[in-house]
């Protein structure tokens, strides 16, 4: 049993059209030591990144209004937020889901209902690099 990643000074935003994946995300994350910034949608979350300056993003694929594809896009467009991490959160495990997201610019793909070591292991992974990533 290895300890859990301390994620102090981390910030994670989280976007997830499901209360329940939000919620359990920012347990995880909070348990972890990490700040958690949470949003219900694509919307949400652009409003509230300029403030928040997310180390790292968790973003659902399947939501209203803004999908995650589209909201990871134009995360990614951004030159400020351009090396930001941003994982992919689904319930679908395709190939296709998975290459639209690299597509779009995301570092990660998670399959909900995801662990909490899975996701504190991603967190792990993307933060300590820093907040760049190998294209």
């Amino acid at each position: 049993m290895s300890t859990p990643p301390r994620l102090a000074g981390i910030k994670v935003m989280v976007i997830d059209d499901s209360n329940t994946i939000r919620k359990s995300a920012e347990i995880f994350l909070k348990q972890a030591g990490a700040e958690v910034i949470l949003a219900e949608d694509g919307f949400d979350a652009l409003a509230k990144i300029n403030d928040s300056q997310p180390h790292i993003i968790f973003c659902d694929i399947l939501m209203p209004r803004l999908d995650g594809y589209q909201t990871c896009a134009l995360i990614k467009k951004n030159a400020k937020y351009s090396s930001t991490p941003v994982i992919m959160l689904s319930s679908k495990d395709g190939l296709f889901d998975r290459a639209r997201g690299r597509m779009v610019g995301s570092d990660e793909y998670l399959t909900k209902p995801f662990t909490k070591d899975t996701l504190l292991a991603a967190v792990a992974t993307h933060a300590t690099a820093g907040g760049t990533t190998s294209q």
